[in-house]
């Protein structure tokens, strides 16, 4: 048990770290959406879905609102419960295999 419990502390520890650097690599940064980039990609389709404008509170805003100004609380617990997720199962796979 104290491999599982190691695996969801260390998962939720880095989700929370690694999110602003995963947002900057796919396009959300602090300068805005950069041109090119997957994020780019995703506020065209969210823009032309929308009528021509990306919707407050979309996954879109949400993320670039992340990407501009880092996590919120209310973001970093949902990392941080994203990654618990993730340590759970990697643990658990992880005891199947040493058993």
């Amino acid at each position: 048990c104290e491999t599982s419990n190691a695996a969801l502390v260390g998962s939720e520890l880095g989700a929370v770290a690694l999110a602003p650097v995963v947002l900057g690599a796919i396009g959300f940064t602090s300068a805005g959406i950069a041109a090119g980039s997957y994020a780019a990609g995703m506020m065209s389709t969210a823009a032309l879905a929308n009528g021509g404008g990306v919707a407050a509170g979309s996954l879109v805003a949400v993320l670039q609102s992340a990407g501009a100004a880092g996590l919120t609380a209310t973001a970093t617990a949902g990392m941080a419960t994203a990654g618990a997720g993730v340590g759970a199962v990697a643990g658990k796979l992880t005891n199947s295999l040493i058993k």
